[in-house]
């Protein structure tokens, strides 16, 4: 193997041991079975790419698979959320295929695990079934009712099924053993009775599978040859193979479960349950509030499917989990967009930059560089006038030798333009700077081959034409977790370590080049970062998201 040929990851090396073993290659088959309770967030994204990644590798089918057995959580807004996901990540499934079509198949199944007497209708509360489960170091006891004869199990179950009792009042378990020393395997439970109506089944059913008795059986059903599951499934996977033991037939393919861990983002949670805290709690807008770490949310902020599966391709699989720093991910965005994101100029925190001798009405449009990446390169026009913004930050009345921006007495370039010199300011009352005045050397233009414009200045600073600029609502996000880890501290409700400054909106002044456009459509603001348009802009009313500064801001900050 060439030393630059990547190396296989511990999945694939399972895979190919399968292989080397007699498992026909035409036989792989793989999945990825998403529950519809939420949305999609940057975690389910490394399964995404693992799975559809082994799709592509070995040219096997992937189903996407909705695992819908629980109708008290599952929505269809979810179930189109994560197809839109999963395809705009740019991957295309074999099959879409749902828990729910195999109901009928994995009813027929406990019934005759009924009769073979290795299940049972149990009648208790779930508090006493859960006392009665006993602990990792002692043993499990036997429900009163383990021992029902076969047909009065077979009659509470068909009566469960007929809506003929109320939620909690039975579930049919499972009986492996009591005193075993897996916890799951202390007579599992199969079905419970829920009733509420399921966003394909409707009314069809009141009783539902639960995970465990489902998720193996669908793999069987669609013939999985890789049921790969994060980390907290390890101690699922005997019950998974029991639970086969069951219903495998030398015929057909014997699914195998095997985990890989999980990669966590640091400054974000990933539980859907926490996400749904966030948004029904009103820390955020929305699934896709641009600072959830929702796929959603990551599209909307400005992040390209290239930049997420850059980033789950470099963090790879491992078996130990790890907590990634999000500036990885920051990196993945920044070097994607660099190469696709045209340069504008845009001003957020303005103020009036007046050229006292430049012609009062005369106006130009000045070549500008669209992006220094191309291959060939493209200019576009930007207007210039005697009235201009500029940042606030980019001028000082005085400064020492390392300020390199604009002050009084001294010279810089105005990007694409001309060199200035500061010369006075305006104040108002209170003693804030209203107006900069400056002088422009007329010969100095950038690209314009004279002397004056090859002389060296020490800065460049970026401006807008105040007659021409576009105004814009633009919205500063920043990291939604000021804690690194906001799960870590169990103690602590992780909702304690939300950042108030995660979103700060200010009115931006944009080069009129902006202004057709389109929802999704991302630039780099040069010298400020990179930002997208939002799906709340209207006509004549642009909304501005920014995905990611130009470099990592916190590193400086957690250094401090």
């Amino acid at each position: 193997m060439s030393t630059k040929e990547k190396s296989l990851n511990f999945i694939e090396q399972i895979i190919e041991e399968d292989l080397k073993n007699g498992l026909p290659t035409e036989k792989l088959h793989f999945r990825f079975p998403p529950e519809p309770n939420g949305y999609l967030h940057i975690g389910h994204a490394s399964s995404i790419c693992l799975n559809f990644g082994l799709g592509l590798k070995y040219n096997a089918p992937v189903n996407l698979r909705f695992d819908d057995t629980n109708p008290s959580k599952e929505e269809q807004e979810f179930v189109d959320a994560i197809k839109q996901d999963v395809e705009w990540l740019g991957y295309k499934w074999a099959n879409e295929v749902y828990a729910s079509d195999y109901f009928q198949q994995l009813y027929d199944w406990a019934i005759q695990m009924i009769k073979d007497g290795k299940a049972y209708v149990d009648s208790q509360t779930s508090e006493v079934m859960a006392q009665q489960k006993g602990t990792p170091s002692t043993v499990g006891v036997d429900s009163p009712y383990r021992n029902r004869s076969i047909e009065e199990n077979l009659d509470l179950f068909e009566r469960m099924k007929n809506g003929e009792f109320e939620e909690g009042a039975h579930i049919l378990r499972a009986k492996i053993d009591m005193s075993h020393k897996n916890m799951l395997m202390r007579d599992p439970i199969m079905y419970r009775i829920i009733k509420k109506a399921h966003h394909r089944t409707k009314d069809a059913w009141c009783i539902y599978p639960m995970y465990d008795w489902a998720h193996g059986e669908s793999d069987y059903i669609e013939s999985i040859s890789h049921s790969f599951c994060t980390l907290e499934f390890l101690p699922h996977r005997e019950l998974y193979d029991w639970f086969l033991d069951q219903v495998v037939t030398e015929d057909n393919i014997r699914p195998k479960q095997r985990e890989f861990a999980r990669r966590n983002l640091s400054h974000t949670v990933v539980s859907k349950r926490k996400l749904a805290r966030l948004v029904s709690e009103g820390h955020v807008t929305a699934w896709d509030d641009p600072r959830m770490s929702t796929i959603s949310g990551l599209r909307r902020r400005g992040y390209t499917a290239a930049s997420i599966r850059n980033y789950a391709d470099t963090i790879g699989i491992a078996k130990r989990d790890n907590l990634i720093d999000v500036s990885l991910l920051e990196f993945c965005i920044r070097e994607d967009l660099n190469k696709i994101a045209p340069r504008v100029m845009a001003v957020l925190d303005p103020v009036k930059l007046v050229i006292t001798n430049y012609p009062e009405g005369q106006e130009e449009w000045l070549d500008a560089e669209n992006n220094p990446e191309e291959e060939v390169m493209t200019y576009r026009k930007v207007p210039f006038s005697k009235e201009l913004y500029i940042e606030r930050e980019d001028f000082k009345e005085e400064a020492n030798s390392k300020f390199f921006r604009l002050t009084l007495g001294k010279e810089v370039r105005l990007k694409n333009a001309y060199i200035i010199k500061g010369e006075s300011v305006v104040k108002d009352e209170h003693g804030n700077i209203t107006e900069i005045h400056a002088t422009y050397d007329a010969d100095s233009r950038s690209g314009s081959g004279s002397e004056a414009s090859k002389r060296k200045v020490k800065g460049t600073i970026h401006w807008v034409s105040a007659a021409h600029a576009v105004e814009a609502e633009v919205r500063i996000y920043d990291r939604l977790f000021v804690d690194e880890n906001p799960d870590g501290n169990k103690e602590v409700d992780f909702l304690e370590f939300v950042n108030p400054n995660s979103l700060e909106i200010v009115k931006g002044y944009l080069e009129p080049s902006l202004s057709t456009a389109k929802e999704g459509d991302k630039f780099q603001f040069q010298r400020m970062g990179y930002f997208c348009v939002d799906k709340d802009s209207k006509p004549n009313q642009l909304v501005f998201n920014k995905t990611v500064g130009l470099r990592d801001t916190w590193a400086k900050v957690e250094q401090k």
